[in-house]
């Protein structure tokens, strides 16, 4: 378990919202830090209220909402686990406006946004979004014992994963997740699939992880049409379990990939699922690279909170790992595993095509160095929080 209050680099951005909107929302897997983070942030806040709506408890003291709310309407009300009680939120347009004030409700979910629909129906213009991933490696290298890029990477970045007190209790509380979502957290969504058959559809993304989703392919393994089975893959996404990552259209004269490539957002649930117990044990396994690769692509994401991410793949062969766009301005990624690999003739023919002049290759290097005047190696380390763009979308 976490001992500390590790800071978060959302953090600020939290508190900068809660002085500029009525209600915020953190939305994040569970078990990320959302509520650590929230409880860091509302402590200096004065009679800040904190509802856990998986307490019982809790949970029954809305059973009249609008009473609850009038007897702490001077308070910010932070109430976790919003997807529990999706339905609180008709009522909360009308107390929002009529208390005219910012600060009035901090909301944490571990479901997307259009997974609680009420939320942006009912508070348009008046709630803003923020998304909290696990640990980033930049949030923890040199400030806990579990600190070196070989264990963040092995274990992941779920707190009471990777701060766990041996490899062995990391791998147990990992495994324990997995059937906690698939067992109860799923089905209080009301989503009603049996638990054996979205593990297989995870396993099966973990298997192919970072290649071209073919929902055809794979709907067929399991026995179901490829609508059903990007069903499956699209609810994994909206519970932050796996990102889809879309390739990028741009208006070239090429013929591009439309297919999107399908990641395990968090490299020790990939690694519990194909039961990848030891960095060794990892080191060895088909899945080696792809696992580098999506550390690296969501540790990027997440510090470059603005910027949308893509992919980009042509028929003749050039390919980049990670574009990130914001506007009319583009960066590109590489992710090599190996200290001494170089990118491919694709990749140099992509930074071409896309007429990007500066690109990163991030691999698990100690120090950056130059490949060419345009292109730098870089460890994992020295990817900083961007200075551009914002982690929050207003609702």
């Amino acid at each position: 378990m976490q001992e500390r209050y590790i800071p978060r680099h959302l953090e600020s951005e939290l508190r900068e919202c809660l002085r500029e909107f009525p209600a915020v929302a953190v939305l994040g897997p569970r078990q990320c830090g959302k509520s650590t983070l929230a409880r860091a942030v509302i402590a200096r806040l004065p009679d800040a209220v904190y509802l856990d709506l998986e307490k019982p408890a809790d949970l029954a003291k809305l059973q009249e909402p609008e009473l609850f709310f009038s007897l702490h309407k001077d308070r910010l009300i932070c109430l976790d686990e919003i997807q529990r009680l999706p339905e609180i939120f008709a009522p909360l347009r009308a107390i929002i406006d009529s208390r005219n004030r910012n600060g009035q409700f901090l909301f944490l979910g571990s479901a997307s946004r259009d997974l609680i629909r009420q939320s942006s129906e009912t508070l348009a213009g008046r709630i803003a979004y923020l998304e909290l991933s696990p640990f980033l490696y930049g949030e923890i290298s040199g400030k806990t014992k579990v600190a070196s890029i070989h264990a963040y990477w092995l274990r992941g970045g779920f707190p009471d994963s990777l701060l766990a007190r041996s490899g062995k209790a990391s791998q147990r509380w990992r495994e324990n997740f997995i059937r906690t979502f698939l067992e109860r957290d799923i089905p209080q969504l009301g989503v009603r699939i049996p638990a054996p058959t979205l593990r297989r559809v995870w396993q099966m993304c973990a298997h192919t992880q970072g290649q071209l989703l073919n929902s055809s392919q794979l709907g067929s393994a399991l026995g179901v049409s490829h609508t059903t089975f990007r069903s499956y893959i699209d609810l994994l996404a909206e519970t932050f379990m796996i990102r889809i990552l879309p390739p990028l259209a741009a208006n070239l004269k090429k013929r591009l990939v439309k297919s999107p490539k399908v990641y395990l957002r968090d490299t020790g649930i990939l690694h519990a699922l194909l039961a990848i117990d030891t960095f060794d044990d990892l080191m060895g396994h088909p899945v080696f690279g792809a696992s580098w690769e999506t550390l690296a692509l969501e540790n990027i994401i997440a510090t470059f909170p603005g910027w949308e991410p893509y992919f980009y793949r042509t028929a003749a062969g050039a390919e980049i790992d990670l574009v990130l766009v914001r506007g009319a301005r583009k960066m590109a990624f590489e992710f090599k595993a190996s200290t001494t690999s170089r990118p491919t003739k694709g990749f140099w023919n992509g930074l071409k095509d896309l007429r990007i002049d500066q690109a990163l290759v991030i691999a698990p290097v100690d120090e950056s160095y130059p490949l060419s005047e345009t292109v730098r190696v870089c460890p994992l380390a020295e990817i900083t929080p961007a200075q551009s763009g914002s982690r929050k979308t207003e609702g």
